[in-house]
């Protein structure tokens, strides 16, 4: 692409839902790679909503990201955790476990881990 781009995430060209309908992400394609927007109901967990389908024991996928509402927890293998909230940005690198706190949805923009998330 070259010159004046505009595209939408609430028109989003692939959107992939999770399981049990906890939740969705909705990309975007751009030349450096997709742009997620990724959101999390209550009582989403990583391991038990998108683990089926990714077919790995914690997520696989480095993410580099924003928050802009809700709060989730991020849990990594070696035991290191953090909560974000909104106007938190996050870099999380792969070998990780995750779920939502509270009764608000969390809504993540990542513009780096989403390109395979949540794909078969």
């Amino acid at each position: 692409m070259s010159g004046l781009v505009k595209k939408s995430l609430n028109s989003p060209e692939e959107t992939r839902p999770f399981q049990d309908g906890t939740g969705r992400l909705e990309l975007v394609n751009l030349d450096g790679g997709p742009v997620g927007r990724g959101t999390f109901e209550p009582g989403w967990q990583w391991s038990k909503h998108v683990k089926p389908i990714a077919g790995t024991d914690s997520c696989q996928a480095a993410h580099m990201g924003y928050c802009i509402s809700g709060r989730m927890v991020i849990r990594m293998d070696d035991g290191e955790e953090k909560e974000f909230g909104p106007g938190d940005f996050m870099i999380c690198p792969p070998g990780h476990d995750a779920w939502i706190v509270g009764d608000e949805p969390c809504v993540l923009i990542d513009w780096q881990g989403f390109a395979d998330y949540a794909k078969p």
